[in-house]
């Protein structure tokens, strides 16, 4: 792959995640303090700073921070300096935050990251203006950066909110749609609406590093494209978990997505293959949502249906597509050796 920097020892996916973590944090920490006190405090819950009553919680969970370092590194695999990258990490980090506030509130989960979702701890209406004010928050300081490419910057992260709170629809009316049929959920809009839902703000967050860096466009939409495969490998990883990942290292209960009637890739492959397994889970999903028991029963036929291998073959399949687009384009060589060991590190937990 070509660059300037010089080969080093690359870091674990972990480590990178967290030396960007704490580059961003304290202009992070800056622009949750210059929200409403009240919302303020329900943004530094959801990131797992704190506790309901406002009390600083170390040991919580913040997440992994993954569209902040795809920012970071997005900016010096074009040869800038991290530093530049940071209102576009900070913004990327902000709505990613917002969609997981109002993406709680809309499928009713109530855990995010083993402790209650904020509108369980809050309420509906406090969450879903804490999400508000995020967005409005994200907005208002990638707008502010200084230098030539606020502007460009602006776009970009509106055109990934567009694509996001499209996939978001598309994902919910879904759930009221048959599993067969000539109204059932094909590949192809499955992929449209993952690459909304979660691909745009990935592929968002690695360009937005590029533009503020000062990247030319054709390498700004090469890593856009890049991020956004990675986006779709990650959904297919996380539909895995969705049925069969543990609540522990998930922190949602099991079988949600199940009860939910979620289109997801490995029930959709799975009534895809025609099987007897495929013929009975089309049966047993069709008669109504499933209840606990009949859940590890979908769960169980999904699996002998190949629903399970053909999602990871999708995650595969991505995960390639998005290696195969930074190795296209000229990067750094650190920062692009990174970006690989980070891209994988994100999709083994099934692999």
């Amino acid at each position: 792959m070509p660059g300037t920097v010089e080969d080093v020892d690359v870091p674990s996916a972990s480590d990178v995640l967290r030396r960007c973590r704490e580059l961003v944090r304290p202009a992070l920490v800056d622009a949750v303090g210059r929200l409403h006190p009240w919302t303020g405090e329900m943004a530094a819950y959801a990131l797992g700073w704190s506790d309901t009553a406002g009390t600083p919680e170390p040991g919580g969970s913040e997440g992994k921070g993954v569209r902040q370092a795809l920012a970071v590194l997005g900016a010096e695999a074009v040869g800038a300096d991290a530093a530049c990258a940071v209102p576009g990490a900070v913004a990327v980090e902000l709505v990613h935050t917002f969609s997981l506030l109002h993406d709680d509130v809309m499928d009713a989960d109530a855990l995010r990251r083993r402790r209650p979702a904020v509108w369980k701890a809050y309420g509906t209406g406090p969450a879903v203006l804490a999400g508000d004010a995020l967005l409005a928050r994200a907005v208002t300081g990638l707008a502010g950066t200084p230098g030539d490419h606020a502007a460009a910057a602006v776009r970009r992260l509106c055109d990934a909110l567009n694509d996001l709170v499209a996939g978001q629809a598309e994902d919910l009316r879904f759930e009221h749609r048959p599993w067969d049929g000539p109204g059932a959920v094909g590949p192809e809009e499955y992929r449209s609406m993952a690459e909304g839902k979660t691909g745009a703000l990935l592929g968002c967050a690695l360009a937005l590093g590029a533009v503020l860096g000062g990247a030319p466009e054709p390498t700004v939409a090469a890593l856009d494209r890049a991020g956004r495969h990675l986006g779709l490998a990650f959904q297919a990883v996380d539909d895995i978990l969705g049925i069969w990942g543990d609540p522990a290292t998930t922190g949602k209960p099991v079988h949600a997505d199940l009860h939910r009637g979620k289109k997801t890739h490995p029930v959709l492959a799975a009534l895809a293959g025609g099987s007897r397994a495929a013929r009975e889970l089309g049966t047993l999903l069709a008669s109504s949502r499933p209840t606990d028991a009949a859940a590890e029963r979908v769960a169980s036929l999904v699996e002998e249906a190949g629903g399970r291998a053909a999602t990871r073959g999708e995650a595969r399949r991505h995960l390639d597509a998005a290696r195969d687009a930074l190795r296209a384009t000229p990067l750094t060589r650190t920062a692009a050796r990174e970006l690989d060991v980070l891209f994988a590190g994100l999709t083994d937990r099934v692999m």
